[in-house]
C-alpha cells in the first residue's frame, strides 16, 4: 500500500535572474527573440563601446607615459648609486632617486589598474546570458539609453530545464518524511494539474527546509522535475503526490465496505455458514480505494462491499457468483434473505 501525501505547490525556477546592464549608455543591438531559448555565454545586447574605448586609449596613453618615466628614474637611479660609491653625488640626492622611481612605480601599478577597468567596461558594454533558460518579454529597445542597475533590466531570464515544484508538509507528517529522506536520501514526487486530475512530470524531492513556518505550521519541501517537454511552467500551482513509501504485507480492504457505528468503525465478515458479524476494526492510510486494516481481519476473511444497508448481526446473506475471473475470493457484495 503506498503512502501518499497530497500538498499544494508552486513551479518555481531554479534559476530566475534579471538581465541587468553594469554600464550605461545607449542600447545599439538587442540580439535576442522574446521567448527564445539561450545557453549561458550568449550575446543579448550590445551598448555603445566608443566612449569606453576612448578612455581606455586615454588611460593606455597616460600608462605609456608613466612607463617612460619610471624607466627614465631606474637609469637615473642607477647611474646615481655608482656615483655615491664613488662618493661623487651628495647622499640625499641619491635616495630621493629612490623614493621618485618608488613613487613612479606606484603610479604605473595605478595607471594599469584604470585600463584593466575600463577593459572591463568594454566586456561589460556586451551584455551576454548569466544563465541557460528561456528569455522573457523585451523591457528596453533598441535606441534607448539605459543606466546600470535600472528597474526592470532588458528582460528575465528563466531556466526551465530542470525546475521545481516547491510545496508545503504538515508539521505532524514531517518525522515520518525526515526519516525516509535521511534513509534514502530522495523521495518521487508527482506533479499533477490544479485540478488534480492529470499527472504531469515525475520528479524527485530531497531537499527539506530547515525550520517550520509558525504562521502556518507546515515546512517547505523543494522537488526537482528535468522538465523536458517544459509543461511545468513557472508560477504554476499544481498537487505535489509525494509518495513517502510502501507498506509491504498489510490487509487492504474495499473502502466501501467499511462502516461507522456507535463503537467506531466495523465491516460485515461472512462466515461459513453465510451469516454475517459484525468485526470492528482499525483502520490505517486509505487512498480512497482501499483502506489498510491494522487489526480487526486476517488474511481470507471475506467482508461486505455491497447491500450493507439492511445487514444485521446474524443475517443470512447470499454472495452472488464472481462477474469475472479477476475478482477477488476476499470480497463479496450481499443481499439479505
Amino acid at each position: 500500500m503506498p503512502v501518499n501525501l497530497t500538498e499544494l505547490g508552486t513551479v518555481v525556477p531554479i534559476t530566475n535572474v534579471t538581465v541587468q546592464t553594469r554600464v550605461e549608455g545607449y542600447l545599439t543591438d538587442v540580439l535576442f527573440t522574446e521567448g527564445q531559448h539561450v545557453h549561458k555565454g550568449d550575446l543579448l545586447a550590445i551598448i555603445d563601446p566608443r566612449p569606453y574605448q576612448v578612455l581606455l586609449d586615454q588611460y593606455e596613453g597616460q600608462l605609456a607615459r608613466d612607463k617612460a618615466e619610471l624607466d627614465q628614474a631606474r637609469v637615473n637611479n642607477t647611474r646615481y648609486q655608482r656615483l655615491i660609491k664613488q662618493d661623487s653625488i651628495d647622499a640625499l640626492t641619491a635616495r630621493n632617486q629612490e623614493f621618485l622611481v618608488q613613487q613612479l612605480e606606484g603610479t604605473v601599478k595605478s595607471d594599469q589598474a584604470q585600463v584593466d577597468a575600463q577593459k572591463l567596461q568594454l566586456i561589460y558594454c556586451h551584455i551576454t546570458a548569466p544563465v541557460d533558460g528561456r528569455i522573457g518579454i523585451r523591457a528596453v529597445d533598441r535606441g534607448n539609453y539605459i543606466s546600470a542597475g535600472q528597474s526592470g533590466g532588458l528582460a528575465i531570464l528563466t531556466q526551465m530545464q530542470p525546475i521545481s515544484v516547491i510545496f508545503t508538509l504538515p508539521q505532524d507528517q514531517l518525522p515520518e518524511v525526515a526519516e525516509e529522506l535521511q534513509q534514502h536520501g530522495s523521495l518521487p514526487v508527482e506533479a499533477w494539474d490544479s485540478a488534480n486530475t492529470h499527472k504531469i512530470a515525475d520528479g524527485t524531492v530531497s531537499v527539506l527546509d530547515s525550520q517550520i513556518d509558525t504562521a502556518t505550521g507546515t515546512v517547505r519541501l523543494r522537488a526537482i522535475y528535468k522538465n523536458t517537454d517544459e509543461h511545468l511552467f513557472p508560477n504554476q500551482f499544481v498537487n505535489a503526490h509525494l509518495l513517502v513509501k510502501t507498506l509491504q504485507n498489510v490487509i487492504l480492504v474495499p473502502a466501501a465496505s467499511l462502516q461507522t457505528g456507535p463503537s467506531g468503525q466495523f465491516v460485515y465478515v461472512v462466515k461459513e455458514d453465510n451469516t454475517v458479524a459484525v468485526q470492528p476494526v482499525t483502520v490505517g492510510i486509505s487512498d480512497g480505494t482501499h483502506t489498510v486494516v491494522s487489526s480487526g481481519l486476517k488474511v481470507g476473511d471475506r467482508v461486505v462491499t455491497d447491500g450493507t444497508d439492511h445487514l444485521r448481526a446474524g443475517s443470512k446473506v447470499t454472495i452472488p457468483a464472481p462477474s469475472s475471473p479477476t475478482q477477488s475470493d476476499t470480497t463479496a457484495g450481499a443481499s439479505p434473505q
